[in-house]
């Protein structure tokens, strides 16, 4: 049972509605250079304040009790009617220097706020939220500078009735996090453009999309490459165009190689027409001269490509059926011809293989013992992670700390999203349009979206050893403009994903896009 549940003292310090509880004076909270107590075991169940630990607030909200992350007991806070309370603990006589909070926490979500964070060090105040997981444990990390010998780390809840955290297992020792990828995926952006698309800022005024995106953190952009595709966009012409944009905007460029005339997906790799009834051999070169031609036209015009997925989803290969999963030693050479060709344009280019199994450790780890067993080549790791597809946040932290762990490879989440609303913006069905298909924790408005770039992407800066390079946010750009649908063959289909865009149905920047400036 993972709420948490005891008889509840009276409050102690009743709360008027505007007490900051950042205002205690550290002086009074137990000093000490190390640590004490991460693991709430000193005390057993039950004890309202913790050794080491001081309490702030609706004191009677936060305790220890049974059912440790690691040992046998943890914090909680909790109480059956609205409360507000800080537990922390008050570090000095520090050698100056970047520190590293990690904390194993469970969250039940509605809160006003919950998060850990690390004050008064001398530098500003960081904090990471707890994601909503109420059964599965999730790791997460939160890094300061600290420049005055001393730091308060604390545990902090503004709680509604019946709202509960567990929190377990903190240490804190030197080392700092962060993410270098704030990126998102900007392939529809020049037929949207084309077809009358407009963007705007978040106070009206209308913009360039990339410089939008730019100015709220955006770092890197991710455009997609088809061979021949009906509609003609996404292809060599249009990403030309689309990377001078983006590195002018000061931004780095993912090119994501479909291999296919339309979308390539765990349910569809069809081998593009011009390369159709091509054998084994023939499709080699196939992948290799089109890989080379895109990328030595890149860098020709003075944008090259920073990284490249050789492959999109491709958990059942690619250039079906010849490249499938059935037949590993054709698809690593399939691979190895794509990654060699991006190696001979730029050998700084960092080559991703991409999966959409995000949560899914027992598949990912057979996909890729299978490549590596097979000689594939990569150089880093990219998972699809849809939390409304692809198993729970616990589940994607657990696949994607393994995935860098087992393969020794930096990771990322090279596409995730999530809806601001459930209705569309045009007559085509959204891909996400029920309540009961979202995540629990995360409603369909812009503080849901918000919340959960912010979530998933502390979950990718926790990855051990500094091998979680970032996220993906999946089409920011794709809103509902006529003729920009789904299907490239035809120009009536509609759009099922303007709900998960970064821009609102009036075309203006959404809040989530604050997740760029994400640590």
């Amino acid at each position: 049972m993972f709420h948490p549940r005891r008889t509840l003292r009276a409050l102690l310090l009743p709360l008027t509605a505007g007490l900051a509880l950042t205002a205690l004076p550290a002086q009074t909270a137990q000093a000490a250079s190390t640590l004490t107590n991460g693991g709430f075991e000193s005390d057993g169940a039950g004890s309202a304040a913790p050794t080491g630990w001081s309490e702030y607030g609706s004191t009677g909200a936060s305790y220890s009790e049974s059912g440790g992350h690691g040992g046998s007991y943890r914090l909680s806070h909790y109480s059956s009617s609205a409360y507000k309370v800080e537990t922390y603990q008050y570090l000095s006589g520090l050698t100056n220097g970047n520190y590293t909070l990690t904390a194993w926490v469970r969250s039940g979500g509605g809160q006003n706020s919950a998060y850990i964070s690390l004050k008064n060090c001398g530098s500003s105040e960081q904090r990471t939220n707890l994601p909503v997981s109420a059964s599965g444990w999730i790791r997460v990390v939160t890094s300061v500078a600290v420049t005055n010998n001393q730091c308060t780390i604390s545990i902090n809840s503004d709680a509604n009735a019946g709202n509960w955290i567990n929190v377990d297992d903190l240490t804190f020792a030197s080392g700092s996090t962060g993410t270098s990828i704030k990126g998102s995926d900007v392939s529809s952006l020049a037929k949207s453009e084309a077809l009358g698309g407009t963007y705007r800022t978040s106070s009206g005024t209308t913009g360039d999309a990339l410089a939008i995106l730019k100015s709220a953190g955006q770092n890197y952009a991710r455009v997609k490459v088809w061979v021949s595709p009906k509609d003609g966009y996404n292809t060599k012409t249009q990403v030309l165009a689309l990377a001078k944009r983006i590195k002018a905007q000061g931004m780095k460029l993912l090119v994501d190689f479909h291999y296919s005339d339309t979308w390539a997906d765990p349910g569809a790799q069809t081998v593009p027409s011009a390369w159709s009834g091509h054998s084994y051999s023939q499709l080699k070169t196939d992948v290799y001269n089109h890989t080379y031609d895109v990328l030595n036209a890149l860098k020709a015009q003075g944008t090259t490509a920073d990284m490249v997925q050789v492959g999109n989803e491709i958990n059942g290969g690619m250039l079906w059926n010849v490249g499938s999963t059935s037949n590993w030693s054709q698809l690593a050479g399939l691979l190895n011809s794509g990654y060699d060709a991006v190696k001979a344009v730029s050998s700084s280019t960092q080559v991703a293989l991409h999966l959409a199994k995000g949560g899914d450790l027992t598949g990912t780890r057979w996909w890729f013992d299978n490549a590596v067993s097979n000689g594939v080549k990569f150089d880093v790791i990219g998972l699809s992670y849809y939390g409304y597809w692809h198993g729970s946040l616990a589940d994607f932290q657990t696949t994607l700390d393994d995935a860098a762990a087992r393969y020794g490879k930096p990771v990322f989440v090279a596409e995730t999203a999530y809806p601001f609303r459930l209705d569309s913006d045009d007559s085509y069905e959204n891909i996400i349009d029920l309540s009961s298909e979202l995540v629990s924790g995360y409603p369909a408005t812009t503080a849901g979206q918000t919340r959960w770039m912010n979530d998933v992407a502390s979950i990718v800066e926790a990855v051990p050893n500094g091998r979680g390079l970032g996220v993906f946010y999946w089409e920011s750009t794709w809103t509902a403009v006529t003729g920009n649908g789904w299907d490239p063959t035809d120009a009536t289909s509609g759009n099922g994903w303007e709900n998960q865009a970064l821009f609102d149905y009036d075309n203006k920047a959404q809040p989530a896009m604050a997740w760029f400036s994400h640590r």
